[in-house]
């Protein structure tokens, strides 16, 4: 499968609203492709980076992308859904950028699993295509952003108390 990077106008406007959220913070990017998203945030303060993706080409680009910037971060390969239900870090903002052909059922049970790794206050941005229904957010996250660039959808949703 090849990579679908999300386009610089939309990856812009993310990362200049999720400001003040970068700095310092755990991130997790799931489906991560090219890594574009991951490295983003290294390069914007992240503290950490964990990249997930299973597909061989992807893997091969990622790799060579963490390498060759050299900010760090840690490449899993691993399908989303088995490393989501691995005990294991919490995470303080988490990118989910699924192949388009994922289907929203798979999606929302994705968005179901990242509740239990990331910590009330937490912040899960979703890419998607335009003219996609929107997921129902599991219990526990909370829809407070939601844009349109060209063909691209992108929700964001925080960790509420239970």
């Amino acid at each position: 499968m090849a990579t679908r990077p999300m386009m610089d106008r939309a990856r812009e406007a993310l990362f200049s609203s999720l400001g003040d959220l970068i700095p310092a913070s755990r991130v997790l990017d799931l489906y991560a492709g090219s890594g574009s998203l991951g490295l983003e945030a290294l390069s914007r303060g992240a503290d950490s980076v964990v990249f997930v993706e299973q597909g061989r080409p992807a893997l091969e680009a990622l790799r060579e992308n963490v390498r060759t910037v050299g900010l760090g971060g840690s490449v899993v390969a691993k399908d989303v859904g088995k490393y989501l239900t691995t005990p294991g870090d919490q995470f303080d903002l988490v990118f989910v950028d699924p192949p388009y052909a994922l289907d929203l059922a798979s999606v929302s049970e994705i968005l179901k699993l990242i509740v239990g790794r990331i910590p009330v206050g937490g912040t899960v941005v979703l890419h998607r295509p335009d003219g996609e229904a929107e997921p129902e957010a599991p219990a526990g996250l909370t829809r407070v952003d939601a844009r349109r660039y060209g063909g691209t959808r992108l929700w964001r949703y925080e960790r509420k108390m239970p």
